[in-house]
């Protein structure tokens, strides 16, 4: 009677709850090295090159006419230069 109840619980820990902490991780260490130079995306979609880091925010340049927005470092989607390929 208790073995199906584990067994439940280990295919519940496999499936769902390891894959989402190693991507949690995965994310948090891309954010803490982030550099200045590096191309990100906003989870709001804005993308940027970053021209200043602090401690918990970091300032992208947008844009030809170089607009300077600061974001908080969990705002940060992902790193590196989105390709069409990508984006479909």
């Amino acid at each position: 009677m208790i073995l199906p109840f584990v067994l439940l619980i280990a295919i519940f820990y496999f499936m769902l709850i390891r894959p989402e902490n190693k991507k949690k991780k995965a994310m948090e260490k891309m954010r803490s090295e982030l550099a200045v130079g590096d191309v990100i995306t906003t989870i709001g979609g804005i993308v940027g090159t970053i021209c200043a880091v602090k401690e918990e925010t970091i300032v992208i340049e947008t844009g030809a006419d170089r607009v300077r927005i600061e974001f908080t470092k969990w705002a940060v989607s992902t790193k590196g230069q989105q390709t069409d390929a990508a984006t479909k």
